[in-house]
């Protein structure tokens, strides 16, 4: 049985349906696409979260297909400001609560401002980190959205 992860625990307290599907991790080796992989998904369907600072705004995630790469500018435009970059990985567990490879947008230390990129309508199911490296919660686009107060925006590069 997988553990029961602060983001689990706010979907149970929420009473949304999800799956969770445990992989095993590689530390080494934490990118989306190797994730899709182990939990038996197109990486399109595996939402990365990352974790960025403005220069208005400060603080926000972004969470996108495992297979983009997020458009910095698009991020800023949606997040009201006129610079973002992302944040360096030493700072993910302090802001967040976790660490590279396990970082949600789900229950984390503070609630941030999120953005999803609109790709996330494509699937009936997505799968996100579940808050810890190896665990990956799978649920319906709209029940995240509900779960992280999400806006959602295109946020990946080559789209308009």
């Amino acid at each position: 049985m997988a553990h029961k992860t602060n983001a689990v625990r706010l979907l149970d307290q929420l009473g949304i349906r999800y799956e969770l599907r445990e992989y095993e991790a590689d530390p080494e080796n934490l990118d989306a696409e190797t994730v899709a992989a182990k939990v038996g998904l197109p990486p399109q369907q595996v939402f990365k979260t990352l974790v960025a600072r403005g220069d208005r705004n400060g603080i926000c995630m972004a969470v996108i297909p495992g297979d983009a790469e997020l458009d910095l500018k698009a991020l800023a435009a949606a997040s009201g400001d006129r610079k973002i970059q992302l944040i360096p990985v030493k700072e993910l567990p302090g802001l967040t609560g976790y660490v590279r490879g396990g970082v949600t947008a789900l229950a984390g230390k503070k609630d941030f401002p999120v953005y999803v990129d609109e790709g996330i309508d494509l699937f009936d199911t997505i799968s996100v980190s579940a808050g810890i490296r190896g665990i990956q919660i799978l649920i319906a686009p709209c029940d995240y959205l509900k779960a992280t107060n999400a806006s959602v925006s295109a946020l990946i590069r080559g789209k308009k």
